[in-house]
C-alpha cells in the first residue's frame, strides 16, 4: 500500500510547475501563485480545486526546506513514506509565511518596517506652525526647535558598548518572530526575547543604555513659501525620529495655520475687505484709501449715490498663488454708515433734507413702498 501511495504522487517540482535547479525564490513566487489560484475560499464546494490546493501545499512545504529537499532530490517521495518527516496536507510554517507575506503587502506591518538587524524606520513626527497673514503673503524663513531622538553620538547608533557588538538573538535565531505548531496550524509571533529585532546586546551603550538614540532639542529652518494657506502641510524629509539601532529617520510634518487678520479675510487667493463711509460720501461720492498686503495704498473711487453692500474690485492685489506666478484680487466692500449721536442742528439739517427728499432722491425705498400699497389694495 505504501509504495502504491508513492508511486501515485506526481513529482512536487511537476506540481509547482518549476525546474528541478529552481531557486527558493522561484519555487516560492509559483507557489504563491497556485495556492491563491486554488486557495478554499475562492473555490467554495470545488472538491478538484481543494485536492490540487493540498498537493500544492504539500510540495511547497517539501521543497522550500534545504534538508527535506535534498532528500527528496535523493529518494523521491520514498524519503517520506517510512515514517520519515511527512510533508502532510495541511497548513505549515512556509504557508504562515506566504500569508504573512500578502498581509505585509497589503498593510504595510511586519518585516517591512523591520530591517536586518532590528534596524526599525524612526516615527514620523508633526509640528504645528501659527504664521501671520503678512508672512504667508511674502513667505518666510521660519527656526522651529523640537524634542527629538537622535542617533546616539556614543555607539553611532549600535546600541552596545565601545567595543562591543550586538549578537543574534538565541531565541530566534536572528529572525525576530518565532512559531509554535497548533496541529496543522503554525502561530508565528515576536520573539520575547529580542522583541522582534533579531538581536541581543550583552554589553549596552552608557550613553543610550542599547536604544541606539537619545533625545535632544533640534533647531531646524524652515522655508515657507508664498501664497500658503490654512491647513498646508510641509514635509521634512529625514528629520524626524532617529532608526532604531541606525535604522532610517522617520519624516518631519509642519502643519500651518494662519491668524485671523484685523482688517482682511481670505478666500482661497482673494482678499476682503469690508470699508464703512459716511452717508455723504455714499451720497455725494468721493475716495477712500485703503491698505494692501503688499505694503502700498491703493485709492478705491465712490461714485456719486453708492449703496451700501457694494463691492470694487482691485485686480492683482489679493494673495500669491502656491508654486504659481498667479495673485488674486482684493475686494472692497463699502458700508454705509448711519450717524450718531448728532446735534441738535445736524438733526435739523436732517429734517430738512427728509422733507426736501421725493422719490428721485430714494427711488429704492419709494418703489418698495408702492408695491406694498398695491399689495395691500389688491
Amino acid at each position: 500500500m505504501i509504495e502504491d501511495s508513492v508511486m501515485s504522487k506526481r513529482d512536487y517540482y511537476e506540481v509547482l510547475g518549476v525546474a528541478r535547479t529552481a531557486s527558493e525564490a522561484e519555487i516560492k513566487s509559483a507557489f504563491r501563485k497556485l495556492a491563491m489560484k486554488y486557495h478554499p475560499d475562492r473555490n467554495q464546494g470545488d472538491k478538484d480545486a481543494e485536492l490540487k490546493f493540498k498537493e500544492v501545499n504539500e510540495a511547497y512545504q517539501v521543497l522550500s526546506d534545504s534538508q527535506k529537499r535534498a532528500a527528496y532530490d535523493r529518494f523521491g517521495h520514498a524519503a517520506f513514506a517510512n515514517g520519515g518527516s511527512s510533508a502532510g496536507p495541511g497548513f505549515d510554517a512556509n504557508f504562515s509565511d506566504f500569508m504573512s507575506d500578502i498581509f505585509e503587502n497589503f498593510f504595510g506591518e511586519g518585516r517591512a518596517r523591520r530591517g536586518p538587524g532590528g534596524r526599525e524606520r524612526g516615527a514620523d513626527l508633526r509640528y504645528n506652525l501659527e504664521i501671520t497673514l503678512e508672512e504667508a503673503f511674502h513667505g518666510k524663513a521660519a527656526t522651529i526647535k523640537i524634542p527629538t531622538a537622535v542617533t546616539c553620538e556614543v555607539c553611532a547608533g549600535t546600541g552596545a558598548k565601545a567595543g562591543s557588538k550586538p549578537r543574534p538573538c538565541p531565541t530566534c535565531g536572528g529572525y525576530g518572530r518565532v512559531r509554535s505548531a497548533q496541529g496543522f496550524f503554525a502561530i508565528e509571533r515576536t520573539c520575547p526575547n529580542c522583541h522582534g529585532r533579531g538581536e541581543v546586546i550583552d554589553d549596552p551603550c552608557p550613553g543610550c543604555g542599547g536604544a541606539g538614540r537619545v533625545t535632544r532639542e533640534r533647531t531646524l529652518s524652515v522655508n515657507i513659501p508664498a501664497g500658503v494657506e490654512d491647513g498646508t502641510r510641509i514635509r521634512l524629509a529625514g528629520e524626524g525620529e532617529a532608526g532604531f539601532r541606525g535604522g532610517p529617520a522617520g519624516d518631519l510634518y509642519i502643519f500651518l495655520s494662519i491668524k485671523p487678520h484685523p482688517l482682511f479675510q481670505r478666500d482661497a487667493a482673494d482678499l476682503f475687505c469690508r470699508v464703512p463711509i459716511s452717508m455723504v460720501t455714499a451720497a455725494l461720492g468721493g475716495e477712500v484709501i485703503v491698505p494692501t498686503l503688499d505694503g502700498s495704498d491703493a485709492k478705491v473711487k465712490i461714485p456719486e449715490g453708492t449703496q451700501s453692500g457694494k463691492q470694487f474690485r482691485l485686480k492683482g492685489k489679493g494673495m500669491p498663488v502656491l508654486r504659481s506666478r498667479n495673485v488674486g484680487d482684493l475686494y472692497i466692500q463699502v458700508v454705509v454708515e448711519t450717524p450718531q449721536n448728532l446735534t441738535r442742528r445736524q438733526r435739523e439739517l436732517l429734517q430738512e433734507f427728509e422733507r426736501e427728499s421725493s422719490g428721485a432722491t430714494h427711488p429704492e425705498s419709494s418703489g418698495f413702498f408702492t408695491r406694498v400699497r398695491e399689495f395691500l389694495t389688491g
